[in-house]
């Protein structure tokens, strides 16, 4: 701790790459945060890593969320905002229970689906939010581009609601959304606007990334609110180190299973191992959009596309964008569109990193048979992260603690858990009245012209 962090680009090697100038230099993170993405198209990283003490984690034990949230955001941010403002952001934006469940005597369940949108996102949408207002420009508006799988954009939205000086545009892919996760983005309403695309996330993810890179909408004040942005990841490393602390103790090694899709949550575990958290195993299970187990089996990367749909939608993801972020991390670069030029270094991966791919019908499978065995009620993400675990453990004979993250409460997901189990799971209070939430989404085709000409409307037009 004590050393200046400043971000560079992923992309600062490349000569020219996607015909864009490299962004050679250094920004802070209010530059970072604000920009989102960096100008050459890549994904901004701290040009230095804090370490946290054994000490520090060991007084995390039985403590608030918040003293947690405030040593990771502290080690990052001292530098940039004092004490009293980061500790009063970060109780403004963590008001709500954290729940560990334990499954077995050395197995976990960390529950990230009880913020407002009942999703994982909500951790890192609350954070950026309150961070972005204290940072926004004078008297400068602030046009929030998300694209959306299904929870990012409602817990964006959310978090950003009625926040004085922001703007956001939210894009999902039309067929790929279930129905309470469309009444969700829908209904937002206010500063906040939903548009459903003829396409996939991986379209809704590249138009955002276009409009970043658009030179013609430089004044428009952009920024983002997905994964791309490392605002997002900061506060996605917290929830490990709090984890550790109310469970470990002394340096205890510890497996985390995190469903991926996007990358951005298993992200958070990678920078909180490399921070010195005793992560023995990484465990990283996909849907069936397999590019990446395939990479480490293979040593070559192919995205999936398109990328396949599948039950656990948030993870329908042919190409990672934060893939950019733990390629370098590894010593090698790859960038939006999927196009590797340096490999990192796999052996180092494999060591750190278990991935594997779940079908759809094993994630039904997990569903009824934890649920069966356990009482243990998970959704089709949370299910992909148990049995990515369970594979784990069968192939490495390995007894350490280990925790696998549910990202989203099971009622987002009713007909999985119906068809399932029969029945369908009760709603929590933040979604009481999600069935009778009414609101409307702008379509939008696959064309980046037409988008482009559609924002320039409405925010010239001060919609």
């Amino acid at each position: 701790m004590g050393r200046k962090i400043n971000y560079f680009s992923t992309n600062r090697d490349l000569p020219g790459a996607n015909g864009l100038s490299s962004r050679k230099g250094t920004v802070t993170f209010r530059e970072a945060l604000l920009q989102g993405q960096a100008p050459d198209e890549g994904l901004y990283m701290p040009d230095y890593i804090p370490r946290l003490s054994v000490e520090d984690l060991n007084s995390l034990r039985g403590k608030p969320y918040s003293a947690a949230a405030n040593l990771v955001a502290q080690a990052f941010l001292a530098d940039e905002i004092p004490a009293g403002a980061l500790s009063g952001i970060i109780s403004d934006a963590y008001n709500f229970d954290v729940p560990l469940e334990r499954v077995t005597e050395r197995k976990f369940i960390l529950r990230l689906d009880q913020g407002p949108t009942a999703s994982f996102k909500d951790f890192a949408a609350r954070l950026m939010a309150r961070l972005m207002a204290y940072y926004r420009p004078g008297g400068r508006l602030l046009n929030i581009l998300v694209a959306t799988s299904g929870d990012t954009g409602s817990a964006v939205g959310a978090a950003f609601q009625g926040v004085e000086g922001a703007r956001v545009f939210i894009l999902y892919p039309k067929d790929e959304v279930s129905q309470r996760q469309k009444r969700q983005l829908e209904s937002i309403g206010g500063n906040v606007q939903a548009f459903c695309v003829a396409g996939k996330f991986d379209d809704c993810q590249n138009l955002v990334k276009q409009a970043f890179a658009d030179p013609d909408l430089g004044a428009l004040n952009f920024t983002s609110a997905n994964s791309i942005n490392f605002g997002r990841i900061l506060p996605q490393i917290i929830y490990y180190v709090w984890a550790y602390g109310q469970l470990a103790q002394g340096g205890e090694e510890i497996v985390f299973s995190v469903p991926s899709g996007n990358f951005g949550n298993a992200l958070g575990c990678e920078y909180a191992r490399r921070m010195g958290l005793p992560v023995k195993k990484l465990v990283m299970p996909v849907n069936e959009n397999d590019e990446f187990p395939g990479y480490l089996a293979t040593g070559l990367y192919e995205k999936v596309d398109p990328s396949r749909d599948c039950l656990s939608n948030a993870m329908n993801v042919g190409h990672p964008s934060n893939l950019a972020r733990f390629f370098h991390l590894y010593g090698g670069t790859v960038d939006r569109k999927g196009r590797v030029y340096r490999y990192p270094d796999l052996a180092e991966m494999r060591k750190n990193i278990y991935a594997v791919s779940i079908s759809d019908r094993e994630t039904l499978e997990t569903i009824a048979r934890v649920y069966r065995d356990y009482g243990l009620l998970l959704e089709p993400h949370g299910a992909v992260g148990w049995r990515g675990l369970e594979l784990y453990l069968a192939a490495k004979g390995d007894f350490s603690l280990c925790v696998s993250l549910e990202t989203a409460h099971p009622a987002k997901f009713p007909e999985a858990i119906e068809e399932t189990l029969g029945f369908s799971p009760e709603l929590p209070a933040s979604m009481k009245d999600i069935d009778e939430r009414t609101g409307d989404s702008i379509f939008l085709s696959n064309d980046y012209l037409e988008f482009k000409e559609l924002l320039l409307r409405r925010i010239g037009q001060g919609d």
